[in-house]
């Protein structure tokens, strides 16, 4: 086990280290060595904050636990252990939690991709259900939605439909939600009143640039096509839409919701990158077991993570065997009770890995 105090006081003395180098005459002459230590230096600040403070307490539960000793300041010094020392278990947890690696992509957009599964009809109704519930959730955030490609049902389920949601920290809170969602109700195309189970998957992926995936324009195949499916009058008449197939991969996407060829190139383009991405995190993860062993869900789509019972009013998160009896506001976009859930139960398991303590 790491000791934490151990490892802190060596992270304080590298931040000390950084505010003597950024003021010496020599960094501030080469610019782009300034910049890496001045992004060094602000992403310890949080955590060096909260170690000053950790330390403050402790410093003055040690003067407290002195002044028992003298009788004219022992109701005093009491007192002051009483206020003190409950607040050294939860900045021990503050400090565990911020020496953890952060995740480079917790701040970025992300790109959600739907699928009706099992199911026929009713799979594909319950995935527009998801795909309600996401977008709720994201108004209630403050966070921009955006259709990037759909495929519908007569009735209006959902075949396949991806969607942009940008805003600070989407994909901190949406990463966990991967995975085959079921769902056990009576189905709105049936009247016998029998209760089916029938499922849809849910791939979360973050919003890729190309310096982060390269894309060789050689191994593309770009096709253009006219929008087609529900739609009536505005379907486009002209071949606005855009597939691209990624010749080494036999990744394809496609887009026809924007109205020039330009855009729906554009946004088939995120999403080829958001794709590879997706498969070169696949790869790596396979060859670490240990990874993957402590994530909460391995982010891979055939892996049933959620049930939505509704003649019990029930959601359980299987990976963390969490249930929650508030079915309608969950899928209204009241979803922040199961996602901080999963997300201690990540933070508790990282730390076990880690062994910070």
């Amino acid at each position: 086990m790491v000791n934490l105090m151990d490892k802190l006081e060596a992270l304080a003395v590298r931040y000390d280290e950084l505010q003597v180098r950024l003021s010496q005459p020599e960094t501030l002459n080469d610019m782009d060595n300034w910049r890496r230590l001045m992004k060094e230096h602000a992403d310890m600040e949080e955590l060096m904050g909260a170690y000053n403070e950790y330390k403050t307490v402790l410093d003055n539960i040690a003067e407290a636990k002195e002044m028992l000793s003298d009788e004219d300041m022992k109701d005093m010094a009491k007192e002051e252990l009483a206020e003190l020392e409950p607040q050294v278990e939860p900045l021990e947890r503050k400090l565990q939690l911020l020496l953890l690696p952060k995740d480079p992509n917790d701040e970025k957009n992300v790109i959600i991709e739907f699928r009706a599964g099992t199911g026929g009809e009713e799979a594909a109704l319950f995935a527009s259900e998801l795909v309600r519930m996401y977008s709720h959730y994201a108004d209630a955030r403050g966070w921009k939605t955006e259709e990037l490609d759909s495929n519908l049902t007569e009735l209006g389920g959902v075949k396949e439909l991806s969607m942009m949601i940008s805003g600070a920290g989407a994909y901190s809170r949406l990463k966990y939600e991967s995975g085959a969602h079921r769902v056990q109700r009576v189905p709105e195309t049936e009247s016998g009143g029998r209760i089916h189970t029938s499922a849809a998957t849910v791939a979360v992926m973050p919003e890729v640039d190309d310096v982060e995936v390269e894309i060789n324009p050689n191994d593309l195949r770009i096709d253009t096509y006219r929008s087609g499916g529900a739609g009536g009058q505005h379907v486009n008449r002209t071949d606005s839409a855009v597939r691209i197939v990624h010749n080494p991969t036999g990744i394809v996407v496609q887009c026809q919701n924007e109205r020039s060829q330009i855009q729906n190139r554009e946004q088939a383009m995120r999403m080829l990158r958001a794709k590879l991405w997706e498969k070169a995190m696949e790869e790596q993860q396979s060859e670490v077991s240990e990874f993957r062993k402590n994530q909460v869900g391995s982010g891979d789509r055939s892996e049933r993570i959620r049930t939505y019972n509704y003649p019990q009013g029930r959601v359980t998160d299987h990976r963390i065997n969490y249930t929650s009896y508030k079915l309608n506001n969950f899928l209204n976009g009241d979803m922040d009770e199961i996602l901080d859930a999963l997300i201690v139960a990540d933070q508790t398991a990282r730390l076990q890995a880690e062994n910070i303590g």
